[in-house]
């Protein structure tokens, strides 16, 4: 089920929250709990156990490391090794089994992705890994954990919550008019990033790569690249502000997982503002345990290699996802080699260029996956090198009319990608004791806007459900 469905909007939330509010305070978390497991199975029923179980050996793996007669010994070791390869085997099952076996030329098992797999085993693993540090105490209260593994808002597409984060209020949280009236805000922006921008970038894209007989020069493969960087950062980010604004509502504070990536000037930083609980997951739990940058350039090389070989992977098993990976560790091992250096010493405006030219460059490779339809990798390749002028043909009349019909929208979606409507936002609110007031409206006005357009429409994808 997705956050911008009319059933979610107006059947699944309305209940949940009734349900959620009306129950008294020590049940508030099996209520979440309850809501979050139907919610679950309303999308995929066959996969829930799925789901249990995973929670399950992170629930006993940490009592068992935390129980008196664990030590700091082989077998408190033994107890989170176990845990952790429990997990990391169910992950690799249903993520990557299937895509082994076509390259081993064995009939693949049908086997599908459960929901949300990617993000609900990375924060179970979080939590081994905090437990057996000794960051966090375990959770003795199986609901609790529970809870935090399985919450909605965040359980099928992020943002990747450490457990640190939110135990505080997994222990004893608070509710009140503002923060429920922030928390309806922000899912109303992003409800509107998702239904009013991503959707109708998706369109154009979806377009453009199924009428390659139409859309076939340098400047349709580029217009393309355009939308889907459109598509996939407000699609994404979209649903990662509606997660954090469910999560105020039940008083849950989610970190923040996009800070306008397009603005970056280099790409390294482009990784510090684009899915912003991904890297830090990898960077906490991968490369600094790996040895970070400590150990010599080689092994720091070594170390960045293997975490963006993993961030490739995290996304699928496809060879795109592996390249696109690799793409972004040589771009970044550069910066950090030299070019670092000669990017802070041009202008501004050219290192905004550099930055924004290689992110664009780098989404062919991550869009044109082989497993689905009309998205091979030749066809990718193909695409690729119409970017830079390698087999395209002539401008036709189509492309013209097409960039010139978009271009308005091209232009609302630039400006929404920066930081121009926050600081705008943030001015009327110096200027106006009716700041609230206005933002209400704007919200209310963004929901009953972004249901007429779900209403009349029946393009509603979501990128990172394959994920």
């Amino acid at each position: 089920m997705l956050f911008s469905s009319l059933e979610f909007l107006y059947l699944f939330l309305p209940c949940a929250l009734i349900a959620y509010f009306l129950a008294p305070r020590q049940a508030k978390n099996a209520v979440l709990l309850t809501v979050s497991l139907i919610f679950y199975a309303l999308g995929e029923p066959k996969y829930l156990p799925v789901l249990l179980l995973c929670t399950l050996t992170g629930f006993i793996g940490a009592r068992l490391m935390g129980s008196p007669d664990a030590h700091r010994g082989a077998a408190r070791k033994a107890v989170f090794v176990v845990a952790v390869l429990l997990n990391v085997a169910t992950l690799v099952f249903f993520k990557y089994l299937d895509t082994v076996l076509k390259w081993l030329s064995v009939s693949p098992i049908g086997i599908f992705l459960p929901l949300g797999i990617s993000f609900y085993v990375f924060q179970i693993l979080s939590y081994l890994a905090d437990v057996y540090l000794g960051r966090v105490e375990p959770q003795r209260d199986a609901v609790k954990l529970f809870t935090y593994v399985t919450l909605f808002p965040q359980l099928v597409a992020g943002p990747i919550v450490k457990y640190s984060e939110v135990s505080d209020a997994l222990d004893l949280r608070s509710h009140s008019v503002s923060g429920a009236a922030s928390g309806v805000r922000l899912f109303c922006i992003g409800l509107a990033k998702k239904v009013l921008l991503a959707n109708p970038a998706g369109e154009v894209w979806d377009r453009i790569v199924s009428s390659p007989e139409l859309y076939s020069s340098t400047l349709s493969a580029w217009l393309g690249v355009i939308f889907f960087a459109l598509q996939i950062y407000f699609d994404f980010s979209g649903y990662s502000d509606m997660a954090r604004g469910l999560g105020r509502i039940f008083g849950f504070s989610f970190p923040k997982n996009f800070n306008y990536p397009y603005a970056s000037q280099s790409i390294t930083e482009f990784w510090r503002r684009w899915h912003i609980t991904l890297s830090s997951w990898f960077r906490e739990y991968i490369y600094i345990p790996l040895g970070g940058n400590r150990r010599g350039r080689a092994r720091t090389y070594l170390n960045l290699l293997a975490v963006w070989s993993l961030t490739g992977l995290w996304h699928g098993a496809g060879a795109n996802f592996i390249a696109w990976g690799l793409y972004f560790f040589v771009l970044i091992a550069l910066e950090k080699l030299f070019f670092g250096k000669v990017i802070d010493r041009i202008p501004r405006i050219f290192r905004h260029a550099y930055a924004l030219f290689f992110i664009l460059c780098g989404w062919p490779i991550f869009a044109f996956d082989s497993s689905l339809p009309s998205l091979s990798a030749s066809a990718g390749a193909d695409y690729f090198l119409r970017l830079f002028g390698v087999g395209a043909e002539s401008v036709r009349g189509e492309e013209i009319y097409l960039a010139t019909r978009q271009a308005p929208f091209l232009l609302i979606s630039a400006l929404a990608a920066t930081p121009f409507g926050a600081y705008s936002f943030e001015r009327i609110s110096e200027s106006r004791e009716s700041a609230h007031a206005v933002a209400n409206i704007l919200a209310i006005s963004a929901l009953l806007i972004c249901t007429a357009y779900l209403v009349d429409s029946g393009y509603n994808p979501f990128l990172y459900f394959r994920f």
